[in-house]
């Protein structure tokens, strides 16, 4: 439950890091990350998985990159449901989903067990 928590506030530390890398993506603060890093989770085990299932061989055809528009619509959508956290337009999405994907991959490997 610790590691769940722990993982939960990086993931907000990492919307606020890309809200400062990525123009037209903004959050207002940690408990607006917060709250849209819970919300981009759940969209992402629910609806993104679906999706993703459902065009699995256009990400293969595309060699993965069609999965960044993906995150970028489950950003957009968990965007307009939480206030303090704004992204304006599918170029800052997909943007933010790449650096989103790159300080996951961080966050994974730092908090791998042992």
């Amino acid at each position: 439950m610790f590691r769940l928590i722990i993982q939960w506030l990086l993931s907000a530390v990492a919307l606020m890091i890309t809200s400062r890398i990525v123009p037209g993506f903004y959050v207002t603060g940690l408990d607006s990350a917060m709250i849209a890093a819970l919300v981009i989770g759940l969209l992402n085990a629910t609806l993104g998985f679906l999706l993703k299932l459902i065009t699995f061989p256009f990400a293969i055809l595309t060699f993965g990159v069609f999965l960044l528009f993906i995150n970028a619509g489950m950003i957009l959508l968990a965007s307009r449901m939480v206030d303090g956290f704004y992204v304006y337009g599918i170029a800052p999405a997909f943007w933010a989903a790449a650096v989103l994907s790159v300080l996951s991959m961080i966050i994974r490997f730092v908090m791998k067990d042992e």
